[in-house]
């Protein structure tokens, strides 16, 4: 089992401010050429291999979790140098550069609610499954940028446990889809689930999905990831999961931010928004 014991006291760099209680690095992160790296493995199964298949109106079948991913504890391959072993919780944020406007690519579009200069980059130190250290990366608005990082490093401070931590690339919303993903991510220009207009909170960089396979969303008979039905049973909690009243919750809870999982139309507990939508 994964320890989400409290981590070692936090020591403020030199080149470090401070947001809240949270050391906030102001050295630029890691450059945004960060490359591909495989999926996750887990034995039985592999990630992103195996399409769904699809029914007649041709959205992807919710299918039954397969054993291995019903108590999942998977840590993605890094894509970023993680911090070296003991290192304090670290973040920064920095305009959205041209290398990283070319990764992101069709998820921003003319017309999306909010340009590309009021977005921000942010690298960010999180707890892996595998009871380590690594760096993420999320694109957020400028305007809870400073928000965003201290709620990570509550969730560091606290070891909440998290898969994956990246930037929404073209490819992973042109890809057929499987129903194993968890990645946590924020900003990508999309409409709401069930709309072809309405924007999402995402599309301004004002939301965010915290390990979606343990948290999946539901509304009637869709579940998303299709492969995580196992996780819509919430009880016993098994790591990665979020609760209410529990650290991620009530860490969004003090920035203002709203979380799916209180809906009563739909549920869904990955996801933390702004405006609560």
């Amino acid at each position: 089992m994964v320890s989400q014991g409290p981590a070692a006291s936090p020591t403020i760099a030199a080149d470090t401010t401070v947001t809240g209680d949270v050391a906030s690095s102001t050295a630029p992160p890691t450059p945004a050429t960060a490359p591909p790296a495989p999926a996750a493995t887990t034995p039985g199964w592999v990630l992103g291999a195996t399409p769904l298949p699809k029914g007649p109106d041709g959205t992807p079948l919710v299918l039954p979790t397969p054993p291995a991913l019903r108590d999942r504890r998977l840590t993605a391959p890094d894509r970023l140098p993680p911090p070296p072993e003991g290192a304090p919780y670290r973040s920064a944020a920095v305009p959205i550069d041209a290398v990283l406007a070319a990764r992101m690519g069709s998820t921003h579009q003319p017309g999306c609610p909010v340009p590309l200069a009021d977005l921000r980059h942010l690298t960010l130190s999180f707890w892996g499954f595998d009871g380590r250290p690594h760096t993420g990366e999320l694109v957020v608005n400028a305007k809870v940028a400073a928000d965003v990082q201290e709620v990570f490093g509550k969730l560091y401070a606290a070891r909440f446990p998290l898969e994956e931590v990246r930037v929404v690339e073209p490819g992973d919303l042109t890809a057929e889809p499987t129903g194993d993903g968890n990645t946590s991510a924020a900003f990508v220009c999309r409409p709401i689930r069930g709309s072809t207009s309405t924007p999402s909170a995402h599309s301004s960089g004002l939301a965010i999905d915290i390990n979606p396979f343990q948290n999946p969303y539901k509304k009637g008979a869709s579940v998303l990831p299709e492969l995580a039905s196992a996780y819509l049973d919430r009880s016993p909690a098994r790591p990665g999961m979020i609760t209410r009243g529990d650290v991620v919750t009530r860490a969004f809870a003090e920035i203002g931010w709203g979380w799916g999982g209180a809906w009563t139309s739909s549920t869904d507990t990955m996801h933390f928004s702004a405006n609560g939508r």
